[in-house]
């Protein structure tokens, strides 16, 4: 099954490769963008772009007279130091623009929403490694309030209008076209750094862990997400889905299996901790497995590669 598809934040490093995939699926695909951190040449051929603010009237006229049987919403402020310093800031964005969009979708018809979550952020410092969809959310930064607080308009607003709403809670992704400016992108900053031939920078002791999925899974687990049977009940979790790989990987490995595929070993350099960052987080997938017929399918160090290859190759 296919159909007309909105893909907001489609010129970033994830929403660029969702607009691929469902091109590859046969969707017809519409990018809506404002170009702020994307880049018009990410957009792939064969989509449409709209450049517009997703806080904008305009945004949700796109929706309301669209006629998407599916929005998939990828645009947002995505840095957590920027939540910390402009809380309204990232609020106006990730919840007013989110907001926006939904009240554009139920006005438009759409059938499915696919959100774009967080699962390290949602669930904090959890008890249980691998975590479940389950597990009590914690969020520590005002960046994953405002993915909760998403999270809870959905499920609203998907009542209310008459749309499907899914939630999809990402590890730490990382592929081709990953800004290695972005906090979020360690995999991205190391390569990068590599590449200029500087020492990485690790904070704290570097034992710390976190759970690395490859891009293109995560945008095939998407397309999967547009129209796969959701589960049904009032529990807050059930349309919730962790995209990951059920793997720690803590940041000294992560140096070496760089270094390794640059056939050097890299040089570190120490830093103090980072205030509130999570020591360990590794997310439980079994659920995507059961309902969405997904799990990853790209080993780490096959991406690593294609991701040092599309550095040498395309730059930033």
């Amino acid at each position: 099954m296919s159909g007309r598809v909105l893909v907001t934040g489609g010129a970033g490093f994830i929403g660029s490769h969702i607009a691929e995939a469902y091109l590859r699926g046969g969707w017809e695909v519409v990018v809506l963008d404002d170009l702020s951190r994307g880049k018009e040449r990410n957009v792939p051929s064969g989509a449409r772009l709209v450049k517009a603010d997703i806080r904008s009237p305009e945004a949700r006229q796109v929706l309301a007279s669209g006629g998407f049987t599916v929005l998939n919403h990828h645009a947002a402020q995505i840095d957590v130091r920027v939540s910390v310093d402009q809380p309204a800031l990232d609020a106006s964005i990730n919840v007013g623009g989110f907001v926006n969009l939904l009240d554009g979708a139920g006005a438009g018809g759409v059938r499915r929403v696919v959100f774009a979550s967080s699962g390290g952020v949602l669930y904090g410092d959890a008890a249980v490694i691998p975590t479940a969809e389950t597990a009590p959310k914690m969020p520590v930064s005002p960046y994953g309030v405002s993915k909760l607080a998403g999270e809870y308009y959905l499920r609203a607003l998907a009542a209310l209008r008459g749309f499907e709403g899914v939630a999809m809670r990402y590890a730490n992704v990382f592929g081709p076209r990953q800004d290695p400016k972005s906090e979020a992108g360690v995999v991205s900053i190391f390569v990068s750094r590599m590449l200029e031939k500087k020492p990485l920078t690790v904070f704290g002791d570097g034992k710390q862990t976190r759970d690395y999925v490859f891009v293109q899974d995560v945008a095939r687990a998407n397309v999967l997400a547009s129209t796969a049977p959701m589960p049904s009940g009032a529990d807050f979790d059930a349309p919730a889905f962790n995209i990951a790989t059920a793997r720690e990987r803590d940041v000294l490995s992560l140096a070496d299996a760089v270094g390794k595929v640059f056939g050097r070993k890299p040089d570190l350099e120490f830093a103090p901790p980072r205030p509130g960052e999570l020591f360990r987080s590794s997310l439980d997938i079994g659920k995507a497995k059961r309902v969405l017929g997904w799990s990853p399918e790209v080993a780490f160090d096959d991406g690593l590669r294609e991701l040092v290859g599309w550095f040498r190759k395309e730059g930033t």
